[in-house]
């Protein structure tokens, strides 16, 4: 993969989360790579530690560091209910942040934890979250 379609793979991934979160994201051709709700610009959550580990300490991901099952040599990253192949990202530290998106994506969609706080729809919901 080219270093263009990885960087679009990962602006693709922060898209979805940020749907899946409530937001209405725009990308315009002189800000390519970020995305924007109304002039707000959103989390580049698979390039940036800081809203990664937003992500990472509100879904409460457990992480680990493994070999990939039927594989004798690599590495992978869990990440909650994913795994992430390091080989297929520039480094691990880009794999660990693309595995913690990825792994929210993933509960978010499949409703595991659609009543987490960072949830834009049940921000003002009283209710606990139960994850």
């Amino acid at each position: 993969m080219s270093d263009e379609e990885y960087f679009r793979s990962c602006v693709a991934k922060e898209r979805r989360l940020a749907q899946l979160l409530g937001h209405e994201v725009e990308e315009y051709a002189d800000s390519a790579g970020t995305l924007w709700e109304n002039r707000t610009p959103m989390p580049r959550w698979t390039r940036d530690w800081h809203a990664c580990g937003a992500l990472l300490a509100e879904y409460r991901l457990s992480i680990a560091f493994t070999c990939p099952p039927g594989e004798a040599e690599g590495e992978a990253i869990a990440a909650g209910p994913v795994l992430v192949r390091v080989a297929d990202h520039p480094d691990r530290e880009r794999a660990l942040m693309f595995a913690i998106v990825k792994a929210v994506v993933h509960l978010l969609e499949h409703g595991e934890c659609h009543r987490m706080p960072l949830h834009r729809r049940h921000r003002a919901d009283p209710a606990p979250p139960h994850c």
